[in-house]
């Protein structure tokens, strides 16, 4: 693929200047609302798994204001980073920024204000641990995965390791200020079991999810200068094996719980159970590579991120 930036496609461009949403609208795809709120459940999860019987409301009220304003501030800079190839895509052409409805300057302020203020919330209001894992998450997501994208196809392990940290956040957040002897920075609450399975069950998952959509919408990446693992894989040979290598992979994660001790052996049925589909369904992928089998196993995987981290509630000892 040539490195060389394609010129706009007018046809897209020309449909988001013929569009005028509100400002409020403008506002929540700048700030990727919707994603971001995938962020406040996996931080909500973390910290009620990692808080026993009983849980610190304050706290947790704390610890999404930071993470949910840090995950806001991420998707402004991500689309101030990525103005042209959004342009290039017609799913993306009508965003406030490729469609010239904000000003980058304007952007730029709104994310610096958002990705300052959770840092020094959290390391405020809840402790450094929280606030040490934000500030990791948004470098990691800012500049190493965005500018990886339309360098690398290994931009999609990047961004799943970025994914994967929110629900850490969480579980940081849960053990509150730190004492006087437990030291300026509490490294073992990285290593916990839970603190893991909770890293591992996000990274896994994020991988089916995207290599799906990622070939379903291979044409776009393309045309956008994205660098992805799908783009010249056509047949979907390459996409679907890694897919169905993953979901094992996460199927085969069910057995830390129990085996920490975070879960009874009762844990294992249903969760091997939800993994058991998306096996099922990525291995269909592999012997049907179509577009109609790539979407069911996506939308299954919409579907797989709740029921999974609910089961893990349910059983958590």
């Amino acid at each position: 693929m040539s490195s060389e930036p394609a010129s706009p496609d007018p046809n897209a461009t020309e449909e988001a200047k013929g569009r005028k949403p509100a400002v409020r609208e403008d506002l929540m795809t700048l700030t990727k609302f919707r994603l971001s709120a995938l962020v406040i459940v996996t931080t909500f999860f973390g910290f009620w798994l990692n808080s026993g019987e009983k849980v610190n409301v304050w706290l947790l009220i704390h610890t999404l204001i930071g993470s949910i304003l840090a995950a806001f501030g991420a998707g402004v800079f991500n689309q101030l980073m990525e103005i042209e190839p959004d342009s290039r895509m017609q799913r993306t052409a009508d965003r406030p920024l490729p469609a010239r409805r904000m000003e980058p300057g304007m952007a730029f302020g709104i994310g610096w204000l958002l990705s300052a203020f959770s840092l020094i919330h959290l390391a405020n209001m809840v402790n450094m641990e929280a606030a040490s894992l934000t500030a990791m998450t948004l470098g990691v997501y800012l500049f190493i995965y965005t500018p990886m994208k339309q360098g690398s196809s290994w931009n999609t392990i990047v961004g799943a390791v970025s994914g994967a940290l929110p629900p850490l956040i969480g579980w940081a957040g849960a053990a509150g200020p730190a004492t006087e002897t437990d030291g300026y920075f509490r490294w073992h609450l990285l290593f916990e079991p839970g603190a893991i399975y909770l890293f591992m069950l996000l990274f896994l998952w994020q991988m089916p999810h995207f290599l799906a959509i990622n070939w379903m919408y291979r044409d776009e990446y393309r045309r956008g200068g994205f660098v992805m693992l799908a783009n010249d894989d056509d047949s979907g040979t390459k996409t679907s094996w890694v897919s169905l290598f993953f979901a094992i992979m996460a199927a085969l994660l069910m057995f830390l719980p129990p085996l920490a001790g975070l879960t009874n052996y009762w844990f294992l049925l249903p969760a091997l159970a939800v993994n058991f589909v998306l096996i099922a369904l990525a291995w269909k992928f592999c012997q049907q590579r179509e577009r109609p089998v790539a979407r069911k196993l996506f939308f299954f995987t919409l579907l797989y991120l709740p029921v999974m981290l609910m089961v893990s509630l349910l059983f958590w000892l």
